[in-house]
């Protein structure tokens, strides 16, 4: 599982920071001293504190290059008409607008574009693209002292705990107040990582990483009888790779008989890996399943790329084809469009899903990539575009990250304990992981929470070297991510089901009188031990040929294409979209539309596995290293993400059983 930015992951910022220079211009003054100003959301970064800061000169020179997206209109009647198509029973149900429709009763108008333009323009800034649908935005750019007059702000440079030092407003900007009510927020005032810069040319596919034996085919299949006993018994090593066959198997998709016909699935990822869909056909004929026929695939790349060497562009080779050969595993009729984005920066990412939206491409969208909620530039531009997709019956699905609850020492990219986003959105469907037990009949045989805490065999070969599970963190190795948002209050559709221990939990301890959002919602296969089979074409262990390869994959990055193919299946079952996923998710809670799982399938006790692994596995070279997986370690302490009976936040109302089959008119 790639790390950061080749982790689904947009780049991180860095969150604490201490000025470096701070100052005043005398644009900004008189900007805001010209009249009534409003404050624009989103504008100021957490990490640009004034705290502890040095006398300097202020900012005076460079150049800003910003994107001030537009709010439209009818905010709340959007929200109102998303909430109603989305939930059961409603009259309005399903009654689900057109992206022209949806633009004409919530869409900026061309006046309110027009006065943003006459605004920014008369600051000295030149306007260098506008888009007006959903998700749109002015473009411009110009001085500093040119952007400070136009928002109202004071530039300085700030310090990184990392030693990067970056040029940022040191409050938020201000809009007129004439043209305030159409700006949803602005970015590129700053340019720490999430501002996209031009790049080169993509690199070629990265190396594989090779599964070391032995492994089995299914679950239980080989036992460990030559490794040392851990919590009373040998335990099996672990598995080679499921097949897309044997997760339809465990999920229900086989005994549906759907496959995703007549649906459409986008899957959204940065770049474009110059092997798909070859890849994914080849992958289907050695797994037995079919290729794509023809107009099976489509793809819309967002080009020029950029940023390729600050996102790891390698890296999301990887994640795209895991994502189409996921979504097609499960749903083997459905179209599926990839759509790239420019980059991993949260602006070009977003302007990804806005494609989606403004031309209705898919009803499923699978999104593999988060970044740590605090992180985030563009929360309030992405859940517009949720919303609209939400009106226009279009489901977004997004992994709920690979750090559990994000504690500084699971993820040295977050700051604090906090949940992911956009996993965390109320407007999208969080997917969590699992550790999946399939037996020889392509049969489910039990599930638990995905956490793994390793411990490697002792020199002597005779015990393991400390005592079973191990040591947090140090042997910590990933877990699904989830818990409580500080930013998002609780959705009308978890009120029912989620406990109030958890709604109302604060991050790192405490409660909170409000309750708020919760995550994930569901969840599926994604420990890298039980994970998925992927082919790719990768750089081989010579380092100089490139050739067709399998391996087997981790993470949340499985588990939500794979759910997202299953509800592609379900649609078909249902006869129409099923659009935003959460309302009949949780009206299902408790059914047999749900595995629920929980942190002790078999009974009391801990569940194992035992792995080799390469010393280097990405050149097979090296002794073989040999670990004691424990499963089901969401975290310790403040961090954890215990699975529990009923909806708990490692796993939500559980995994796939007869989802499908709830579905069926």
């Amino acid at each position: 599982m790639p790390r950061v930015v080749s982790k689904r992951r947009a780049v991180a910022v860095a969150a604490a920071a201490g000025a470096l220079s701070l100052g005043s211009l005398a644009a900004a003054s008189t900007a805001r001293a010209a009249g009534p100003r409003v404050t624009i959301a989103g504008t100021h970064p957490e990490w640009a504190v004034t705290a502890g800061h040095a006398a300097a000169p202020a900012v005076r020179t460079g150049t800003v290059s910003a994107r001030v997206y537009l709010a439209g209109r009818d905010s709340a009647g959007l929200t109102a008409y998303a909430t109603a198509v989305s939930a059961p029973g409603n009259a309005l149900y399903r009654h689900y607008l057109t992206p022209a429709q949806v633009r004409a009763r919530f869409g900026a108008t061309a006046a309110q574009v027009t006065a943003i333009e006459s605004w920014l323009r008369s600051a000295g800034l030149r306007v260098t693209g506008v888009t007006r649908e959903i998700g749109g935005y002015v473009a411009v750019t110009g001085t500093v002292a040119e952007a400070s007059a136009a928002f109202g702000v004071r530039f300085g440079r700030f310090r990184a705990p990392g030693g990067h030092t970056y040029r940022a407003p040191e409050e938020p900007a201000t809009a007129p107040g004439p043209v305030a009510a159409g700006v949803l927020t602005v970015s590129g005032l700053d340019t720490a990582p999430h501002l996209a810069r031009p790049a080169g040319a993509l690199p070629p596919p990265g190396p594989n990483y090779w599964v070391a034996p032995p492994t089995g085919a299914y679950y239980f299949q080989k036992i460990a009888t030559t490794k040392p006993p851990a919590y009373g018994r040998h335990q099996p090593w672990n598995v080679t790779g499921y097949t897309p066959r044997q997760i339809r198997g465990a999920y229900g998709v086989t005994r549906s008989r759907m496959t995703g016909r007549g649906q459409t699935v986008a899957v959204v990822d940065a770049y474009a890996s110059p092997t798909m869909p070859g890849d994914a056909d080849k992958f289907a004929a050695v797994t037995g399943d079919r290729p794509f026929r023809q107009g099976q695939f489509a793809q819309h790349l967002d080009t020029p790329f950029n940023s390729v060497t600050e996102c790891g562009a390698q890296g999301w080779y990887g994640e795209e084809t895991l994502d189409i050969e996921a979504v097609h595993g499960q749903a083997p009729g459905a179209r599926v469009h990839f759509v790239a984005a420019a980059s991993c920066q949260d602006a070009d990412l977003a302007q990804a899903l806005a494609y989606i939206v403004n031309t209705r491409a898919a009803s499923v969208v699978s999104n593999s990539w988060a970044e740590p909620a605090d992180e985030a530039s563009l929360t309030s531009v992405d859940d517009l575009i949720f919303r609209a997709g939400a009106a226009e019956g279009i489901g977004f699905f997004f992994s709920s990250g690979d750090n559990g609850y994000e504690s500084p020492v699971e993820d040295p990219a977050s700051d604090k304990i906090q949940v992911d986003y956009p996993t965390s959105s109320p407007w999208v469907t969080s997917v969590g992981g699992t550790s999946l037990a399939i037996g020889s009949r392509d049969n489910y045989q039990f599930e638990t929470a995905w956490g793994t805490l390793l411990d490697p065999l002792a020199k002597s070969g005779k015990s393991w070297k400390y005592a079973p599970p191990g040591l947090y963190p140090e042997y910590w190795d990933g877990s699904s991510g989830g818990g409580t948002s500080t930013m998002y209050r609780q959705p009308w559709y978890q009120r029912p089901v989620v406990p109030d221990s958890l709604s109302h939990a604060v991050p790192g301890g405490g409660r909170t009188s409000t309750p708020m959002r919760v995550v994930p919602d569901v969840s599926a296969l994604a420990d890298p031990s039980t994970g998925m089979l992927v082919g790719q074409t990768t750089l081989q262990p010579n380092g100089k040929t490139y050739a067709f390869s399998l391996s087997r994959i981790g993470g949340t990055s499985v588990s939500c294409p794979i759910f997202a193919g299953i509800e592609a299946d379900a649609q078909q079952a249902a006869g129409y979209p099923i659009g935003f996923a959460n309302p009949a998710i949780y009206r299902r809670y408790g059914t047999r539309a749900f595995h629920d799982v929980t942190g002790n399938p078999l009974g009391p006790g801990y569940l194992a596995q035992v792995r080799n692994n390469y010393a280097d596995g990405f050149t097979r070279r090296g002794p073989i290293v040999t670990y004691l997986r424990t499963l089901g370690v969401d975290g310790e302490g403040a961090a954890a993400l215990p699975a529990t009976k009923g909806y708990d936040d490692a796993t939500g109302v559980g995994s796939p059983r007869s989802y499908i089959q709830s579905f069926f008119r």
